[in-house]
């Protein structure tokens, strides 16, 4: 990400803490840090049976500058323990922050390969850690690689996407050529010190599509990641084998904009498309994602949930950034991916209510206006997890209301709207979330946010998280991710058909527990 210039001045350490915790819109069950700025996950792992989760921290205040490397670490993936700050600047390449990287198994040492950011460079650099990894030694030959590529006019060039293919190890740097579009430039290496640049592995093209649209590539690839979908192994000559895929963050000129991911076949030293795909309806709202295969031989993926409120907002605060729940990713049968919650999530639940199966029908007065749907009964709060069946009828369209307030009359003033709806002859749902009443902060982002939903026969299975600012929905394993900011702290839920008609053939739903207790220190 590139740099934010800011007008704050730093707080005092305990003082930003406590602006923190006091901040009614910090999400208690998703992962935060303990005051200050938080941006892209880094060097996700499991190492020796422990999740590992670092990240981008400026524990100095709630904007980006001089990152460091926060570091927590779970045994669940649910519950964490702050860890000492792993990356710091110091004198040389990473004078000015250490940006994102990943972690990989250098025969059995823990190393890091990062950016390093002096003044307005920002060139590879690598760290080797401790057995438990919360020591950290920055390689004397930082940085690892002295320059981009010769002969290229870049936009940009940070990042890193690192594995083990035979005898040598591989990377990828994202970054994007000028007139072209966003690229990962590839190397080759024997010892992660020495580096030789074999080319780019695949050039997007910023000059196609509209600037403007969700599936815009951008003219810079940040946070590049190549796996393969499903099993098998990246770079395995297998025909028969899931996809690979090749995920990016589009970027242009310090704007942040949507994951995508290319699914094709990595081949040899290049990538060869077959199709671009949307990573989260939510666009920037789920921003930088990385992801790793744990000792189960899940596919872990964790991104970035900005936030959509002004950096005056934010620095008042003390803290901004949301860590998401780690999601599981799976192959589709169309070879695109799907994802969910992972279920260790669910042993933060507690307050089950189940609701009768029911039919919705939407309004029969011709030209009508719906309104919210009525409340359930049974279910309220900021911090919940929804889960509901819903089959829906052609022409149906199914609102779900959350984090509702109503005035003294009882007409709702505040609400945030999770739709579904399924056009009459068309194979694919439309999911969208409305942001329009979410808060009656007119300086927060309340731009709508939707995307395609394939179905079967109208069959949705949908999923719903609700932590306080955060919001992450699931409907038949697609994603939207988004913040949002209530003003007035209610928790009314609502469900109503807003046309045609639907069968609710399971509602389940459950209030979910904080996973922070006690006072936090930024620099654990």
């Amino acid at each position: 990400m590139t740099e934010l210039f800011h007008p704050f001045a730093t707080v005092p350490q305990d003082e930003l803490v406590a602006r923190a915790g006091a901040d009614p819109l910090r999400p208690r069950f998703h992962f935060v840090s303990p005051a200050g700025w938080l941006n892209d996950p880094n060097g996700v792992t499991q190492w020796s049976g422990t999740y590992h989760l670092f990240y981008q921290y400026n524990p100095t205040g709630a904007f980006h500058h001089r990152i460091h490397w926060g570091h927590a670490t779970s045994t669940d993936l649910v519950n964490w323990i702050d860890e000492p700050v792993a990356l710091s600047p110091s004198e040389g390449p990473d004078a000015d922050g250490c940006w994102s990287g990943v972690l990989v198994n250098d025969a059995g040492t823990p190393t890091l390969v990062y950016s390093g950011r002096h003044g307005d460079r920002e060139l590879p650099c690598v760290a080797m850690g401790s057995p438990d990894l919360r020591t950290w030694t920055k390689a004397p030959e930082n940085p690892v690689i002295a320059a981009p590529p010769a002969g290229v006019e870049i936009t940009a060039y940070r990042d890193h996407c690192v594995w083990r293919e035979g005898t040598v190890w591989r990377q990828l740097v994202g970054s994007g050529i000028r007139g072209r579009g966003g690229t990962a430039f590839l190397y080759e290496s024997e010892d992660l010190r020495s580096w030789n640049y074999v080319g780019p592995l695949l050039i997007g093209d910023a000059s196609t599509g509209d600037p403007g649209a969700a599936d815009w590539q951008g003219t810079m690839w940040e946070c590049v990641d190549l796996f393969r979908s499903g099993s098998g192994t990246l770079g395995s000559p297998s025909e028969r084998a899931a996809p690979d895929v090749l995920v990016f963050s589009a970027w242009n000129d310090g704007d942040t904009r949507h994951p995508l991911y290319w699914t094709g076949r990595y081949a040899g030293d290049s990538f060869e498309p077959a199709k671009l795909h949307r990573l989260d309806y939510g666009g920037r709202y789920f921003y930088a994602p990385q992801s790793f295969v744990d000792e189960s031989g899940r596919r872990v993926m964790f991104g970035w949930m900005q936030e959509g409120r002004s950096d005056a907002a934010m620095a008042e605060a003390g803290w901004s950034g949301v860590m998401s729940l780690p999601r599981l990713t799976t192959a589709a049968p169309d070879g695109t991916l799907n994802f969910a919650p992972m279920p260790e999530i669910e042993q933060l639940r507690y307050g089950h209510v189940q609701l009768q199966p029911r039919v919705l029908v939407g309004p029969e007065t011709a030209g009508s206006v719906p309104g919210s749907g009525s409340a359930v009964p049974g279910i309220a709060g900021n911090q919940l997890d929804l889960e509901l069946e819903l089959q829906l009828a052609p022409g149906a369209v199914v609102r779900l209301g959350l984090l509702g307030s109503e005035d003294e009359h009882g007409n709702v003033i505040e609400e945030t709207i999770v739709e579904l709806a399924l056009p009459v002859d068309s194979p694919a749902a439309t999911l969208r979330l409305d942001r329009n009443r979410s808060s009656l902060d007119p300086t927060v982002d309340a731009e709508e946010k939707s995307g395609p939903v394939p179905t079967a026969e109208g069959r949705f299975s949908l999923r719903v998280l609700v932590d306080r600012s955060a919001v992450e929905i699931f409907a038949n394993g697609k994603p939207l991710t988004a913040r949002v900011y209530p003003t007035l702290g209610g928790g009314r839920v609502s469900l109503a058909a807003a046309a045609g008609s639907a069968r609710l053939l399971r509602f389940d739903a459950w209030t979910m527990r904080d996973i922070f207790g006690g006072t936090r220190t930024l620099f654990p």
